[in-house]
């Protein structure tokens, strides 16, 4: 297996894993904040944020249309830093640009030439010297907050998954 590929296939391992636990949370819940730490709409649309801020921007830098798949206001909201807040894009709004990112990243990443990997990021990222890393922590980066969802998820009252 290629690296490309193998970066390709943990990307869209975390994906699924995040995706079936994501399944299992009513959108009912998604605005709960047990503990008023986070909650589950922040955790996905922190998630679509840095798919394309890893995948994406720094891969090839943003293009006119990008809009249309994450809008800038959404970049923000979820971005490092921000604060998850009790008011904002329905779930089902949050839901849908985190399947567009993905769903753009695979079909942009399955044309990238593996020589790519060793150059520098079009965006610098304190953690990734290369397009490589940011690749790699991508894939890294959705598990850590798969975990947070998990945690979430059984704060919220769902039972264990495993």
């Amino acid at each position: 297996m290629s690296r490309l590929a193998l970066l390709i296939n943990q990307i869209g391992s975390s994906r699924r894993y995040t995706e079936n636990l994501i399944a299992t949370i009513d959108p009912a819940d998604w605005y709960r904040m047990p503990g008023g730490v986070s909650h589950i709409c922040w955790q996905v649309g922190h998630l679509a944020m840095a798919e394309y801020r890893l995948a994406i921007q720094r891969i090839r830098g943003r293009r006119e249309g990008d809009d249309a798949i994450i809008p800038e206001p959404v970049l923000g909201a979820f971005g490092r830093g921000s604060v998850p807040s009790a008011d904002g894009p329905a779930p089902e709004e949050i839901r849908a640009i985190f399947d567009r990112v993905h769903e753009r990243t695979m079909a942009e990443l399955a044309g990238l030439p593996e020589s790519a990997l060793d150059e520098p990021p079009e965006v610098p990222h304190p953690l990734c010297a290369t397009k490589g890393d940011a690749l790699s922590w991508c894939s890294r980066h959705e598990m850590i907050h798969a975990g947070q969802i998990a945690l979430l998820r059984r704060l919220l009252g769902g039972a264990p998954l495993w």
